[in-house]
Protein backbone atom coordinates (compact mmCIF):
# COMPACT_ATOMS: atom_id res chain seq x y z
CA UNK A 1 0.00 0.00 0.00
CA UNK A 2 1.38 3.61 -1.05
CA UNK A 3 -1.64 5.66 0.89
CA UNK A 4 0.69 7.31 3.07
CA UNK A 5 1.17 10.08 0.36
CA UNK A 6 -2.68 10.16 -0.74
CA UNK A 7 -3.91 12.96 0.87
CA UNK A 8 -6.85 15.34 0.64
CA UNK A 9 -7.18 19.21 -0.51
CA UNK A 10 -7.97 19.88 3.63
CA UNK A 11 -4.05 18.79 4.93
CA UNK A 12 -2.79 20.38 1.72
CA UNK A 13 -4.94 23.67 2.49
CA UNK A 14 -3.96 23.26 6.05
CA UNK A 15 -0.38 23.78 4.88
CA UNK A 16 -0.96 26.08 1.87
CA UNK A 17 0.18 29.68 2.77
CA UNK A 18 -0.27 33.30 1.43
CA UNK A 19 3.31 34.54 0.32
CA UNK A 20 4.40 34.62 -2.94
CA UNK A 21 7.78 35.27 -2.22
CA UNK A 22 9.87 32.37 -2.80
CA UNK A 23 12.18 32.36 0.58
CA UNK A 24 12.03 31.25 3.91
CA UNK A 25 9.54 33.20 5.17
CA UNK A 26 7.19 31.46 2.67
CA UNK A 27 6.67 28.80 5.16
CA UNK A 28 5.67 30.83 8.27
CA UNK A 29 2.41 32.38 8.53
CA UNK A 30 1.55 35.47 9.98
CA UNK A 31 -0.23 33.83 12.24
CA UNK A 32 0.08 30.38 13.60
CA UNK A 33 -2.88 28.46 12.20
CA UNK A 34 -6.02 27.24 14.49
CA UNK A 35 -8.61 25.25 13.67
CA UNK A 36 -11.59 24.77 16.30
CA UNK A 37 -12.61 21.21 14.39
CA UNK A 38 -9.08 20.09 13.60
CA UNK A 39 -6.87 18.26 15.56
CA UNK A 40 -10.02 16.27 16.94
CA UNK A 41 -8.99 12.13 16.17
CA UNK A 42 -6.86 10.04 14.16
CA UNK A 43 -7.83 10.77 10.49
CA UNK A 44 -7.25 14.22 10.96
CA UNK A 45 -3.59 13.58 13.13
CA UNK A 46 -2.84 11.00 9.29
CA UNK A 47 -3.82 14.18 7.34
CA UNK A 48 -1.25 16.68 9.36
CA UNK A 49 1.48 14.22 8.92
CA UNK A 50 1.26 13.34 5.11
CA UNK A 51 1.53 17.45 4.93
CA UNK A 52 5.27 16.78 6.57
CA UNK A 53 6.01 13.59 4.30
CA UNK A 54 4.85 15.25 1.11
CA UNK A 55 8.06 17.34 1.27
CA UNK A 56 10.01 14.83 0.58
CA UNK A 57 8.98 14.99 -2.70
CA UNK A 58 10.00 18.13 -3.29
CA UNK A 59 12.10 19.27 -6.02
CA UNK A 60 14.95 20.50 -3.54
CA UNK A 61 14.31 17.64 -0.86
CA UNK A 62 14.24 14.35 -3.28
CA UNK A 63 11.74 14.84 -5.83
CA UNK A 64 14.52 15.34 -8.31
CA UNK A 65 16.17 11.62 -7.50
CA UNK A 66 19.38 11.44 -9.43
CA UNK A 67 18.83 14.42 -10.94
CA UNK A 68 20.96 15.73 -7.98
CA UNK A 69 24.54 13.82 -9.82
CA UNK A 70 24.09 16.97 -12.74
CA UNK A 71 26.09 18.75 -9.63
CA UNK A 72 29.05 16.07 -9.81
CA UNK A 73 31.01 14.50 -12.65
CA UNK A 74 28.35 12.07 -13.03
CA UNK A 75 26.32 13.76 -15.71
CA UNK A 76 24.88 17.17 -17.06
CA UNK A 77 22.13 19.53 -17.07
CA UNK A 78 21.07 20.96 -20.34
CA UNK A 79 17.66 22.43 -18.76
CA UNK A 80 19.44 24.23 -16.23
CA UNK A 81 15.85 26.24 -15.63
CA UNK A 82 14.92 22.54 -13.64
CA UNK A 83 16.56 23.33 -10.92
CA UNK A 84 20.01 24.97 -11.79
CA UNK A 85 22.04 21.69 -10.93
CA UNK A 86 23.96 22.68 -13.38
CA UNK A 87 25.37 25.88 -11.92
CA UNK A 88 25.93 23.83 -8.65
CA UNK A 89 27.92 21.46 -10.48
CA UNK A 90 29.98 23.80 -12.90
CA UNK A 91 30.63 26.29 -10.17
CA UNK A 92 28.53 29.67 -11.70
CA UNK A 93 26.27 29.38 -8.45
CA UNK A 94 25.94 32.84 -7.07
CA UNK A 95 24.29 34.24 -4.23
CA UNK A 96 21.25 34.83 -6.39
CA UNK A 97 20.83 32.19 -8.07
CA UNK A 98 17.24 30.50 -7.89
CA UNK A 99 16.55 27.21 -7.85
CA UNK A 100 18.38 24.61 -5.54
CA UNK A 101 20.55 27.75 -3.60
CA UNK A 102 17.06 28.70 -2.08
CA UNK A 103 15.14 25.46 -3.05
CA UNK A 104 16.66 23.32 -0.46
CA UNK A 105 16.52 25.95 2.45
CA UNK A 106 13.02 26.60 1.94
CA UNK A 107 11.72 23.02 1.38
CA UNK A 108 13.67 22.32 4.74
CA UNK A 109 12.19 24.77 6.57
CA UNK A 110 8.85 23.99 5.38
CA UNK A 111 9.07 20.18 6.56
CA UNK A 112 10.79 21.85 9.47
CA UNK A 113 7.71 24.42 10.70
CA UNK A 114 5.24 21.52 9.65
CA UNK A 115 6.62 19.21 12.38
CA UNK A 116 6.82 21.84 14.95
CA UNK A 117 3.31 22.83 14.14
CA UNK A 118 2.35 18.97 14.49
CA UNK A 119 4.50 18.50 17.68
CA UNK A 120 2.23 21.82 19.30
CA UNK A 121 -1.24 20.47 18.30
CA UNK A 122 -0.98 16.52 18.13
CA UNK A 123 -2.01 16.45 22.66
CA UNK A 124 -5.35 17.69 20.98
CA UNK A 125 -5.99 14.74 19.30
CA UNK A 126 -7.62 11.64 20.78
CA UNK A 127 -5.22 9.04 20.40
CA UNK A 128 -3.70 6.13 22.42
CA UNK A 129 -0.25 6.10 23.95
CA UNK A 130 1.11 3.98 21.62
CA UNK A 131 -0.10 5.90 18.38
CA UNK A 132 0.82 9.20 19.94
CA UNK A 133 4.27 7.77 20.21
CA UNK A 134 4.56 6.27 17.09
CA UNK A 135 3.66 9.45 15.30
CA UNK A 136 5.99 11.56 17.35
CA UNK A 137 8.74 9.64 16.61
CA UNK A 138 8.10 9.99 12.96
CA UNK A 139 7.75 13.75 12.80
CA UNK A 140 11.14 13.77 15.16
CA UNK A 141 12.32 11.71 12.04
CA UNK A 142 11.20 13.97 9.52
CA UNK A 143 12.95 16.94 11.46
CA UNK A 144 16.45 14.84 11.55
CA UNK A 145 16.39 14.55 7.65
CA UNK A 146 15.70 17.95 7.05
CA UNK A 147 18.26 19.57 9.11
CA UNK A 148 20.56 17.06 8.21
CA UNK A 149 19.69 18.58 4.40
CA UNK A 150 20.53 21.50 5.72
CA UNK A 151 23.53 21.13 7.18
CA UNK A 152 25.27 19.55 4.03
CA UNK A 153 23.85 22.33 1.70
CA UNK A 154 25.05 25.26 4.10
CA UNK A 155 26.18 24.36 6.92
CA UNK A 156 25.57 25.97 10.53
CA UNK A 157 21.96 27.21 10.29
CA UNK A 158 18.62 28.55 12.40
CA UNK A 159 17.55 25.90 14.39
CA UNK A 160 13.88 26.24 15.36
CA UNK A 161 11.93 24.45 17.69
CA UNK A 162 8.58 26.12 17.82
CA UNK A 163 6.12 27.19 14.94
CA UNK A 164 7.27 30.90 14.95
CA UNK A 165 5.87 33.63 13.18
CA UNK A 166 7.05 35.82 10.45
CA UNK A 167 8.51 38.39 12.55
CA UNK A 168 10.63 35.98 14.59
CA UNK A 169 11.82 34.24 11.32
CA UNK A 170 13.32 37.77 10.83
CA UNK A 171 15.80 37.52 13.85
CA UNK A 172 16.93 34.08 13.87
CA UNK A 173 20.52 33.19 13.75
CA UNK A 174 22.71 30.73 12.65
CA UNK A 175 23.70 28.40 14.86
CA UNK A 176 26.80 26.15 14.32
CA UNK A 177 27.53 23.85 12.21
CA UNK A 178 28.34 21.40 15.26
CA UNK A 179 25.33 22.36 17.13
CA UNK A 180 23.59 22.06 14.18
CA UNK A 181 24.37 18.45 13.38
CA UNK A 182 23.69 17.97 17.21
CA UNK A 183 20.14 18.53 16.39
CA UNK A 184 20.01 16.23 13.39
CA UNK A 185 21.32 13.41 16.27
CA UNK A 186 19.10 14.61 18.92
CA UNK A 187 15.90 14.21 16.24
CA UNK A 188 17.28 10.80 15.24
CA UNK A 189 17.37 9.88 18.96
CA UNK A 190 14.17 10.99 19.42
CA UNK A 191 12.93 9.06 16.58
CA UNK A 192 14.70 5.84 16.99
CA UNK A 193 13.89 5.59 20.84
CA UNK A 194 9.50 5.76 20.06
CA UNK A 195 9.66 3.98 16.65
CA UNK A 196 9.07 0.35 15.84
CA UNK A 197 10.74 -1.54 13.68
CA UNK A 198 8.17 -1.96 11.53
CA UNK A 199 5.49 0.70 10.22
CA UNK A 200 1.73 1.06 10.59
CA UNK A 201 1.66 1.71 7.17
CA UNK A 202 4.26 0.67 4.00
CA UNK A 203 5.95 4.14 3.67
CA UNK A 204 6.27 5.41 7.32
CA UNK A 205 9.28 5.99 8.99
CA UNK A 206 10.81 2.99 11.25
CA UNK A 207 13.26 2.32 13.79
CA UNK A 208 15.58 1.27 10.81
CA UNK A 209 15.33 3.65 8.82
CA UNK A 210 16.24 6.46 11.55
CA UNK A 211 19.41 4.09 12.48
CA UNK A 212 20.51 4.56 8.51
CA UNK A 213 19.48 8.26 8.63
CA UNK A 214 22.01 8.69 12.34
CA UNK A 215 24.36 6.48 10.52
CA UNK A 216 24.64 8.67 7.14
CA UNK A 217 24.95 11.41 9.35
CA UNK A 218 28.16 10.34 11.59
CA UNK A 219 29.62 9.83 7.91
CA UNK A 220 29.51 12.87 7.12
CA UNK A 221 30.99 14.33 10.34
CA UNK A 222 33.42 11.58 9.46
CA UNK A 223 32.95 9.74 13.17
CA UNK A 224 33.50 6.99 12.23
CA UNK A 225 33.43 4.82 15.38
CA UNK A 226 29.70 5.99 15.81
CA UNK A 227 28.98 5.03 12.24
CA UNK A 228 30.45 1.46 13.14
CA UNK A 229 28.20 1.44 16.50
CA UNK A 230 24.78 2.16 14.63
CA UNK A 231 25.50 0.16 12.00
CA UNK A 232 25.48 -2.46 14.69
CA UNK A 233 22.38 -1.57 15.83
CA UNK A 234 20.77 -1.73 12.53
CA UNK A 235 22.39 -5.13 11.64
CA UNK A 236 21.08 -6.30 15.47
CA UNK A 237 17.37 -5.68 13.94
CA UNK A 238 17.65 -8.64 11.35
CA UNK A 239 15.66 -7.77 9.11
CA UNK A 240 18.11 -6.04 5.80
CA UNK A 241 19.84 -7.23 3.69
CA UNK A 242 21.72 -6.68 0.27
CA UNK A 243 19.16 -7.28 -2.44
CA UNK A 244 20.25 -10.13 -4.72
CA UNK A 245 19.36 -8.60 -7.99
CA UNK A 246 20.46 -4.92 -8.65
CA UNK A 247 18.52 -4.36 -11.69
CA UNK A 248 15.46 -5.78 -9.85
CA UNK A 249 15.60 -3.69 -6.90
CA UNK A 250 14.76 -0.37 -8.78
CA UNK A 251 11.55 -2.22 -10.55
CA UNK A 252 8.03 -1.26 -9.42
CA UNK A 253 7.08 -4.89 -8.17
CA UNK A 254 9.69 -5.44 -6.08
CA UNK A 255 9.54 -1.81 -4.12
CA UNK A 256 9.81 -1.73 -0.21
CA UNK A 257 12.19 -4.83 0.36
CA UNK A 258 14.67 -5.41 2.84
CA UNK A 259 17.34 -4.71 1.09
CA UNK A 260 15.29 -0.64 1.51
CA UNK A 261 15.66 1.22 4.73
CA UNK A 262 14.27 4.51 3.59
CA UNK A 263 12.44 5.88 0.48
CA UNK A 264 10.10 8.51 -0.89
CA UNK A 265 6.68 6.34 -1.53
CA UNK A 266 5.01 7.94 -5.26
CA UNK A 267 1.74 6.28 -6.98
CA UNK A 268 0.63 6.49 -10.43
CA UNK A 269 -1.88 8.31 -11.50
CA UNK A 270 -2.91 12.28 -12.63
CA UNK A 271 -2.97 14.32 -9.63
CA UNK A 272 0.94 14.50 -9.28
CA UNK A 273 1.32 11.79 -6.52
CA UNK A 274 3.64 10.11 -9.15
CA UNK A 275 7.34 11.58 -9.28
CA UNK A 276 8.70 12.61 -12.68
CA UNK A 277 11.48 10.79 -13.00
CA UNK A 278 9.82 9.10 -16.28
CA UNK A 279 9.37 12.84 -17.86
CA UNK A 280 12.35 13.74 -16.98
CA UNK A 281 15.25 10.77 -17.80
CA UNK A 282 12.97 8.31 -20.68
CA UNK A 283 13.90 8.54 -23.91
CA UNK A 284 11.30 9.71 -26.59
CA UNK A 285 9.01 7.17 -26.99
CA UNK A 286 5.35 8.10 -28.62
CA UNK A 287 3.63 5.16 -27.81
CA UNK A 288 3.98 5.66 -24.24
CA UNK A 289 3.58 9.41 -24.57
CA UNK A 290 7.51 10.10 -23.67
CA UNK A 291 8.34 13.33 -25.68
CA UNK A 292 12.22 12.58 -23.98
CA UNK A 293 12.77 15.54 -22.51
CA UNK A 294 15.86 14.19 -20.51
CA UNK A 295 16.73 17.12 -18.73
CA UNK A 296 19.71 15.40 -17.15
CA UNK A 297 21.88 12.81 -18.60
CA UNK A 298 25.11 11.02 -17.72
CA UNK A 299 28.71 12.08 -19.30
CA UNK A 300 31.97 10.25 -20.54
CA UNK A 301 33.44 10.55 -17.58
CA UNK A 302 30.89 8.58 -15.02
CA UNK A 303 30.94 5.69 -18.60
CA UNK A 304 34.51 5.52 -17.84
CA UNK A 305 34.69 5.01 -14.64
CA UNK A 306 32.64 1.26 -14.70
CA UNK A 307 35.41 -1.13 -15.06
CA UNK A 308 35.30 -4.40 -17.18
CA UNK A 309 33.95 -7.93 -15.36
CA UNK A 310 37.37 -8.91 -15.14
CA UNK A 311 39.69 -6.18 -14.70
CA UNK A 312 41.04 -6.11 -17.82
CA UNK A 313 41.36 -2.55 -20.47
CA UNK A 314 38.67 -1.50 -22.06
CA UNK A 315 38.91 -2.66 -26.26
CA UNK A 316 38.40 0.87 -27.83
CA UNK A 317 36.68 -1.05 -31.02
CA UNK A 318 34.09 -2.59 -28.71
CA UNK A 319 33.90 -0.27 -25.21
CA UNK A 320 30.59 -2.12 -24.04
CA UNK A 321 31.40 -4.94 -24.21
CA UNK A 322 32.38 -7.02 -20.76
CA UNK A 323 31.95 -3.85 -18.81
CA UNK A 324 30.66 -3.83 -14.89
CA UNK A 325 26.52 -4.69 -15.56
CA UNK A 326 25.66 -1.62 -13.69
CA UNK A 327 26.66 0.23 -16.17
CA UNK A 328 23.83 -0.86 -18.53
CA UNK A 329 21.39 -1.00 -15.67
CA UNK A 330 22.21 2.55 -14.88
CA UNK A 331 22.97 4.07 -18.18
CA UNK A 332 21.46 4.24 -21.58
CA UNK A 333 23.63 4.54 -23.96
CA UNK A 334 24.34 3.60 -27.80
CA UNK A 335 23.44 0.34 -29.26
CA UNK A 336 21.40 -0.63 -26.49
CA UNK A 337 17.54 -1.00 -26.39
CA UNK A 338 15.04 0.51 -24.48
CA UNK A 339 11.30 -0.43 -24.56
CA UNK A 340 12.05 -2.82 -27.76
CA UNK A 341 13.50 0.01 -29.41
CA UNK A 342 17.94 1.04 -30.28
CA UNK A 343 18.81 4.36 -28.79
CA UNK A 344 19.67 6.49 -30.24
CA UNK A 345 18.58 5.18 -33.73
CA UNK A 346 15.15 4.41 -32.84
CA UNK A 347 14.63 6.46 -29.54
CA UNK A 348 16.26 9.59 -28.56
CA UNK A 349 16.44 12.23 -25.78
CA UNK A 350 16.85 15.91 -26.21
CA UNK A 351 20.07 15.88 -23.37
CA UNK A 352 21.56 12.68 -24.74
CA UNK A 353 21.81 13.78 -28.19
CA UNK A 354 23.98 16.08 -26.77
CA UNK A 355 26.36 14.01 -24.77
CA UNK A 356 25.28 10.48 -25.88
CA UNK A 357 23.97 9.02 -23.24
CA UNK A 358 20.88 8.93 -21.23
CA UNK A 359 19.98 7.48 -17.78
CA UNK A 360 17.97 4.20 -17.51
CA UNK A 361 18.11 3.49 -13.61
CA UNK A 362 14.93 5.36 -12.39
CA UNK A 363 12.82 5.00 -15.03
CA UNK A 364 9.70 2.17 -16.19
CA UNK A 365 10.99 0.16 -19.25
CA UNK A 366 7.83 -2.65 -18.92
CA UNK A 367 4.23 -0.56 -18.35
CA UNK A 368 2.88 2.84 -19.65
CA UNK A 369 3.59 5.78 -17.03
CA UNK A 370 -0.11 7.75 -16.74
CA UNK A 371 0.30 11.39 -17.71
CA UNK A 372 4.35 11.03 -17.03
CA UNK A 373 3.36 9.98 -13.26
CA UNK A 374 5.83 7.46 -12.25
CA UNK A 375 4.85 4.97 -9.58
CA UNK A 376 8.48 4.20 -8.71
CA UNK A 377 9.45 4.87 -5.23
CA UNK A 378 12.82 6.83 -4.77
CA UNK A 379 15.26 5.16 -2.18
CA UNK A 380 17.20 7.33 0.05
CA UNK A 381 19.09 4.54 1.99
CA UNK A 382 19.67 1.20 1.09
CA UNK A 383 21.71 -1.77 2.68
CA UNK A 384 24.42 -1.16 0.50
CA UNK A 385 24.94 1.64 1.69
CA UNK A 386 25.06 0.59 4.88
CA UNK A 387 28.08 -1.90 4.23
CA UNK A 388 29.79 0.37 2.35
CA UNK A 389 29.63 2.81 5.31
CA UNK A 390 30.97 -0.03 7.54
CA UNK A 391 34.01 -0.40 4.76
CA UNK A 392 34.46 3.30 4.99
CA UNK A 393 34.98 3.77 8.63
CA UNK A 394 37.09 0.94 8.95
CA UNK A 395 39.47 1.95 6.46
CA UNK A 396 39.56 5.27 8.20
CA UNK A 397 39.74 4.08 11.42
CA UNK A 398 42.90 2.25 9.49
CA UNK A 399 41.19 -0.81 11.88
CA UNK A 400 40.55 -4.15 9.53
CA UNK A 401 41.27 -3.59 6.41
CA UNK A 402 40.76 -6.78 5.02
CA UNK A 403 36.94 -7.18 6.45
CA UNK A 404 36.45 -3.84 4.58
CA UNK A 405 37.55 -4.79 1.39
CA UNK A 406 35.39 -8.17 2.00
CA UNK A 407 32.64 -5.59 2.51
CA UNK A 408 33.44 -4.03 -0.59
CA UNK A 409 33.50 -7.81 -2.62
CA UNK A 410 30.18 -8.34 -1.60
CA UNK A 411 28.76 -5.32 -3.20
CA UNK A 412 31.22 -6.63 -6.60
CA UNK A 413 30.25 -10.29 -6.04
CA UNK A 414 27.26 -11.54 -3.92
CA UNK A 415 24.43 -10.30 -6.30
CA UNK A 416 22.78 -12.49 -9.02
CA UNK A 417 23.49 -9.87 -12.12
CA UNK A 418 26.68 -8.04 -10.33
CA UNK A 419 29.93 -10.47 -10.71
CA UNK A 420 33.35 -8.14 -11.18
CA UNK A 421 36.32 -9.03 -10.07
CA UNK A 422 36.99 -9.32 -6.48
CA UNK A 423 39.51 -6.55 -4.93
CA UNK A 424 42.28 -8.64 -3.72
CA UNK A 425 43.34 -8.93 0.71
CA UNK A 426 46.11 -7.37 1.58
CA UNK A 427 45.45 -3.35 0.34
CA UNK A 428 47.04 -0.35 2.18
CA UNK A 429 44.82 2.13 3.80
CA UNK A 430 44.98 4.17 0.80
CA UNK A 431 44.22 1.63 -2.12
CA UNK A 432 41.49 0.97 0.09
CA UNK A 433 40.01 4.41 0.38
CA UNK A 434 40.84 4.30 -3.23
CA UNK A 435 38.78 1.03 -4.18
CA UNK A 436 35.99 1.97 -1.53
CA UNK A 437 35.15 5.52 -2.77
CA UNK A 438 34.99 4.17 -6.36
CA UNK A 439 32.85 1.32 -5.57
CA UNK A 440 30.27 4.10 -3.55
CA UNK A 441 30.73 6.17 -7.09
CA UNK A 442 29.20 3.08 -9.23
CA UNK A 443 26.91 1.40 -6.74
CA UNK A 444 25.17 4.55 -6.47
CA UNK A 445 25.33 6.42 -9.52
CA UNK A 446 22.60 8.76 -10.56
CA UNK A 447 20.74 8.38 -6.94
CA UNK A 448 21.91 11.69 -5.61
CA UNK A 449 24.39 10.86 -2.97
CA UNK A 450 27.47 11.62 -5.32
CA UNK A 451 27.69 15.29 -4.06
CA UNK A 452 27.64 14.70 -0.67
CA UNK A 453 30.45 12.50 -0.62
CA UNK A 454 32.64 14.70 -2.74
CA UNK A 455 31.89 17.59 -0.34
CA UNK A 456 32.42 15.00 3.07
CA UNK A 457 35.63 13.66 1.69
CA UNK A 458 36.75 17.27 0.22
CA UNK A 459 37.58 15.79 -3.14
CA UNK A 460 36.45 18.35 -5.27
CA UNK A 461 40.44 20.24 -5.67
CA UNK A 462 41.31 17.11 -6.91
CA UNK A 463 38.53 16.15 -9.59
CA UNK A 464 38.04 19.48 -11.09
CA UNK A 465 38.30 21.32 -13.67
CA UNK A 466 36.44 18.57 -15.12
CA UNK A 467 35.36 18.32 -19.64
CA UNK A 468 32.47 17.83 -20.39
CA UNK A 469 32.20 16.76 -24.50
CA UNK A 470 29.45 15.99 -26.93
CA UNK A 471 28.65 12.80 -28.37
CA UNK A 472 30.56 14.32 -31.13
CA UNK A 473 33.46 14.75 -28.95
CA UNK A 474 33.36 18.51 -29.00
CA UNK A 475 33.51 20.63 -25.75
CA UNK A 476 30.53 21.51 -24.01
CA UNK A 477 31.32 22.61 -20.91
CA UNK A 478 34.11 22.63 -17.94
CA UNK A 479 33.05 21.91 -14.69
CA UNK A 480 34.62 24.66 -12.14
CA UNK A 481 37.17 26.14 -15.13
CA UNK A 482 38.71 27.79 -12.78
CA UNK A 483 39.48 25.40 -9.91
CA UNK A 484 37.26 24.23 -7.24
CA UNK A 485 37.71 26.28 -4.13
CA UNK A 486 36.72 25.64 -0.26
CA UNK A 487 33.55 27.71 -0.41
CA UNK A 488 32.42 25.28 -3.29
CA UNK A 489 31.87 23.10 -0.41
CA UNK A 490 28.79 24.57 0.55
CA UNK A 491 25.79 26.36 -1.21
CA UNK A 492 25.74 30.32 -0.29
CA UNK A 493 22.84 31.68 1.98
CA UNK A 494 20.39 33.02 -0.68
CA UNK A 495 20.28 36.30 -0.68
CA UNK A 496 16.73 36.20 -0.84
CA UNK A 497 17.04 35.01 2.91
CA UNK A 498 19.36 37.42 3.84
CA UNK A 499 17.79 40.68 2.30
CA UNK A 500 14.97 39.60 4.90
CA UNK A 501 17.10 38.58 7.90
CA UNK A 502 20.50 40.48 8.23
CA UNK A 503 21.05 38.38 11.32
CA UNK A 504 22.13 35.95 8.65
CA UNK A 505 25.42 35.68 8.09
CA UNK A 506 27.11 34.25 4.61
CA UNK A 507 28.90 31.76 4.08
CA UNK A 508 33.21 32.64 3.39
CA UNK A 509 33.88 32.84 0.16
CA UNK A 510 30.02 33.99 -1.22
Amino acid sequence: MKNILIYSLIALSIFTFNSCKKSFLDVLPKDKITSAIFWQNESEVNLALNGIYAVLRDTYIYGYGGGLDATTPNAYQWAYWEGYEQQAGNGSVTTSTPGIVSGRWTSSYKMIYRANYFLENIDKAKLSDESKKTYTGEVHFLQGVAYALLAEAYGGVPIIDSAISTEDARNLNRASLEDTWNKVISEYNLAISDLDVTAPQVGRATKGAALGMKMRAYLWQNKYDSVLKVIKQIDALGIYSLYPSYYDLFQVANENNDGVLFDVQFIAGENGQGSTFDRHWQPQNLKYGIDGSNSVAPIQDLVDAYEMIDGSTVDAGNPYAGRDPRLDFTILRSGAYFQGQLYPAEIKNHTGQRVGYGIRKYTIENMTVVSLQSPLNFIVLRYADVLLSKAEALIENNQNIDEAVALINRIRTERTDVKITALPMGLSQAKAREALRHERRIEFALEGTYWADIKRWNIGPDIYPLQVHAADGSLIETKFASGYKPKDNLLPIPESERSLNSKLTQNPGW
